[in-house]
């Protein structure tokens, strides 16, 4: 099937993709041709029902087992039920296209244990089913077994999901592990009862869960998946897991999961790799198949089976655990056979080199399924390429996610911080940096995610404040480097928020300051939580700055939504002064100024603004905010016209930024 250029709109948005028509028209017609020969009804959603097919299913009669291991000479159940041991009674029979077994009522129960043990010619080995929906470790032999779960139990929704698209998600990215204070992995139970209230509470209005797929590394993040379909049982019971995402409906929050279908864990017993003997089932044969930089397995987009595991998989976790949505890892590594490494993309041709044509159509497929199935789904790229088109609809030429990560802010925000003193620091090309997105996509900006907290890195308020947040956290102590950390957190933040394109992310912790690193327990440090967890007795002490942090970040939050300043996708710049390090800009009905002058304060400050009346909504120095409070928050301010332009005349303290409205 071939497809008119004048469909896609991307093409006439930007003229530089011109040149590229015949990669798009490529692209277009692998997606269409791959489409129509997996749905050839048109119905894609009926494709992804894999797991309604493969894995264990209760039936009246017992139990039904389904396998697609195309290399399997021969395939038996084993577990408790079974000593452990292959007998014929529990055999699979081949059907051709998958193996089959059924099994008594009485074998099997809620609870048991089960892996399969997998025969080929030369070889066998025991392996977790693909499709299982819960695995769990054995705490002595660490060993990993499925477990009967979901097939016997079923859980009673209360509350539906938020009736509408989020087009502008304010995103808490939160580890369920991780999200208590004691050292330990933390549970589903605990973060829905000490952490998502919290997360109400600031305002956000989007929950994206990381290491939900189980993963036998716990210091992977999450990252190295071994079972698709099973929520992480180290945190608790998939009734607990829904009871969250009930909950947080419950509270008009949406729950996005950060889900990982750019590789596999490489492990074989748990994951995927050699499931049926051959390498090549699941992934790319030989060196292909294996992801130099991160030791794990890269998926074969382009086989039908694999698609089938794939959007199933997409399709499962919105049906069975009701999310709203997906946060795609990796997409950069799925996009390109050279997974993006080394290379700066500092050129259109760049974007179209190495491409894997059947990642670009899997991606666009799982779009397609996704909306299809929930329209009110959002869908966000990981992806540090700049691909034109990642977030712009299928019909207009894109990908079909409905967001983009702004990935160069927090990088920009680093380099800034580390390379640049203070004093010159140059507010226009903050401004540029900020605001550097292509106008026909939705991003999400951030300051700092999890990938900036990991060890090795440094949280925002670590890198401003380092060892000083020891011992001078406390509101009454004294402390330049603190003073300075505590402005500039605040700023930095309010900045990348008010110019964000259409929402904002931000990682646990990270609202107040949340000090050091994340180190997941390993070998290298003699397997401690220490910095495996949330310090929340931080902010909860309104005696330190920690409070005042996060006060900020609600006031902040509540600021920028209640105007709706995401109305407007980009802010407009009214004034700049680079030697003074002053920059104000409008969005929507609010006016942001920023003073980054590391010393000097401005007294009657003269600032273009609109005509009319105008109050403070918001003061970073505010003492409510562990500021100086050095201006009057009940000042009105009116605009002076002296014939050619209307300004605001303003006291700007060094390191502080105003939010004014007007009245009207």
């Amino acid at each position: 099937m071939k497809i008119s250029m004048k469909t896609f709109d991307i093409i006439e948005h930007d003229p530089y993709l011109k040149d590229f028509e015949d990669e798009f028209n490529d692209r277009f017609n692998a997606y269409y041709n791959t489409r129509n020969a997996i749905a050839p009804d048109g119905n894609i959603a009926n494709f992804a029902n894999g797991y309604n097919f493969f894995g264990c299913h209760k039936s009246l009669a017992g139990w039904i087992f389904r396998e697609w291991a195309p290399n399997a000479t021969e395939i038996f159940l084993i577990g408790e039920h079974s000593d452990w041991k292959p007998k014929e009674e529990f055999a699979f029979k081949n059907f051709g296209d998958y193996w089959e077994l059924h099994v008594a009522e009485k074998v099997l129960h809620k609870g048991s244990l089960y892996r399969l043990l997998m025969r080929w010619n030369g070889g066998e080995g025991e392996r977790i089913p693909a499709y299982a929906t819960r695995t769990v470790q054995d705490d002595v032999t660490k060993i990993f077994s499925a477990q009967i779960w979901n097939e016997v139990t079923t859980y009673e929704w209360k509350y539906p999901a938020p009736s509408k698209r989020n087009d502008h998600p304010i995103i808490y990215e939160a580890h369920i592990g991780m999200a208590q204070e004691s050292p330990r992995v933390s549970t589903y139970r605990e973060f829905k009862v000490n952490v998502l209230p919290r997360i109400v509470a600031g305002g956000y209005n989007t929950l994206q869960l990381m290491a939900v797929q189980e993963h036998p590394y716990y210091g992977s993040f999450g990252y190295h998946v071994s079972s698709f379909f099973a929520a992480s049982s180290r945190f608790g019971t998939p009734e607990e897991l829904k009871e969250i995402i009930d909950e947080a409906h419950k509270n008009n929050l949406y729950v996005v999961m950060d889900i990982v279908h750019s590789h596999a864990v490489k492990n074989e017993i748990e994951g995927l790799a050699k499931y049926d003997g051959t390498s090549y089932q699941f992934f790319h044969e030989g060196e292909k198949g294996n992801h130099p930089a991160w030791d794990s397995k890269c998926f074969n987009y382009g086989k039908h089976d694999v698609l089938n595991f794939l959007l199933s998989n997409c399709k499962y976790w919105l049906m069975e655990y009701h999310f709203d949505g997906f946060r795609f890892d990796g997409v950069t590594s799925m996009l390109y056979w050279n997974h993006g490494l080394n290379r700066n993309f500092t050129s259109y041709n760049l974007y179209f080199e190495e491409l894997d044509l059947d990642a670009s159509v899997y991606m666009m497929l799982a779009n397609s399924l996704i909306h299809s199935i929930n329209p009110n789904a959002i869908t966000i790229a990981e992806d540090m390429s700049g691909m034109p088109g990642i977030a712009v609809p299928l019909k207009k030429g894109g990908f079909g996610f409905d967001f983009r990560l702004a990935m160069g802010v927090p990088d920009f925000w680093i380099k800034t911080i580390k390379e640049v003193q203070d004093e010159d620091w140059d507010v226009g090309t903050i401004y540029y940096e900020l605001n550097n997105r292509r106008s026909d996509e939705d991003s999400i900006s951030y300051v700092e995610s999890h990938d900036q907290a990991l060890v090795g890195d440094k949280t925002l308020s670590f890198r401003l404040m380092d060892s000083n947040m020891y011992t001078s956290m406390s509101l009454d102590s004294k402390d330049l480097v603190i003073d300075r950390g505590v402005a500039l957190h605040k700023m930095i933040r309010l900045f990348t928020l008010a110019t964000a394109g259409s929402g904002y992310l931000n990682f646990m912790g990270n609202e107040f300051g949340h000090p050091e690193w994340i180190d997941f327990p390993r070998e290298g440090n003699n397997w401690s939580y220490k910095y495996c967890r949330r310090q929340w007795s931080l902010v909860d002490n309104h005696s330190l700055r920690y409070y005042k942090l996060a006060e900020f970040d609600k006031a902040m939050i509540r600021t920028v939504v209640g105007y709706d300043c995401f109305s407007e996708k980009f802010p407009c710049k009214v004034y700049e002064h680079s030697q003074n390090h002053v920059v104000a800009f409008l969005r929507n009905k609010l006016l942001f100024v920023f003073n980054f002058h590391p010393t000097n304060s401005y007294s009657d400050y003269c600032v273009d603004a609109p005509a009319g009346e105008y109050v403070t909504v918001l003061d970073t120095d505010s003492l409510d905010f562990d500021g100086f409070g050095r201006n009057d928050p009940a000042l009105h301010h009116f605009t002076i016209y002296d014939g050619s332009r209307n300004y605001l005349k303003l006291y700007l303290p060094a390191r502080t930024a105003l939010c004014l409205a007007t009245i009207q």
